[in-house]
C-alpha cells in the first residue's frame, strides 16, 4: 500500500487562504502560521497524510530548524534558501513506488517541477477548498474521522517484515 505524503509551501498558503491572509495583513504572521498548522493537522489526520510544512526564511531570517508539531513535520529553511528549493530537494528522496506525494503550492514554476519529478500538485485554492470540505465533514460527525488515528502505513505484511529481518541478519553475519 502506498504512503500518502503532502508537502505544503507554508507562506504560499498564508498569502492565499482568506483567514490566514487577514492575519498576515494585520502583521500577525505567527498567528497565521499557527492557524495554518492547526488546519493542516486536522486535514492530515482525516485523510491519513504524512505532512511537511515548509516555511522559507522570508519572515524569520537566520533561523533554520525542523520540528514536529500537531503531528506535522515543520521546516524553516536556512536564510537565503527558498521553500521552493527545499521542496525540490525533497522530491528526489520522496517520490517513489511506495509513496504518493502531493505538493501544495500556487507557484507555477514549482508546479512544473513537481510534475517532472513524478509528484502531484494542488494549488493553494484547491487545498483550501479541501480543508473547508474536511472541516464540514468533521463537524457533521463523519464516523471515519478519528483525530488520534494518525499512524504510519507500512506497505509490507508481517511475514515480509520477518523475512526482511531474517535476510538482514544473514547478511550481517
Amino acid at each position: 500500500m502506498k504512503r500518502n505524503r503532502l508537502i505544503v509551501d507554508g507562506y504560499n498558503m498564508i498569502g492565499s487562504w482568506p483567514p490566514l491572509k487577514r492575519l498576515k495583513d494585520q502583521d500577525q504572521i505567527e498567528e497565521a502560521r499557527d492557524l495554518l498548522l492547526e488546519l493542516l493537522s486536522n486535514y492530515a489526520a482525516y485523510h491519513n497524510y504524512e505532512t511537511w510544512v515548509i516555511f522559507d526564511a522570508m519572515f524569520v531570517p537566520g533561523l533554520s530548524q525542523t520540528y514536529d508539531q500537531y503531528k506535522l513535520h515543520v521546516v524553516y529553511t536556512a536564510e537565503k534558501e527558498t521553500a521552493d528549493a527545499y521542496i525540490e530537494a525533497m522530491m528526489d528522496e520522496m517520490v517513489g513506488v511506495l509513496r504518493n506525494v502531493t505538493v501544495a503550492t500556487s507557484d507555477l514554476a514549482e508546479q512544473r517541477m513537481v510534475f517532472q519529478k513524478g509528484a502531484l500538485r494542488k494549488s493553494a485554492n484547491e487545498l483550501w477548498r479541501d480543508i473547508q470540505k474536511t472541516q464540514l465533514d468533521i463537524s457533521q460527525g463523519d464516523e471515519n474521522y478519528d483525530p488520534n488515528a494518525y499512524q504510519r502505513m507500512v506497505p509490507w505484511s508481517y511475514q515480509q517484515m520477518r523475512d526482511l529481518k531474517s535476510l538482514l541478519e544473514d547478511l550481517s553475519k
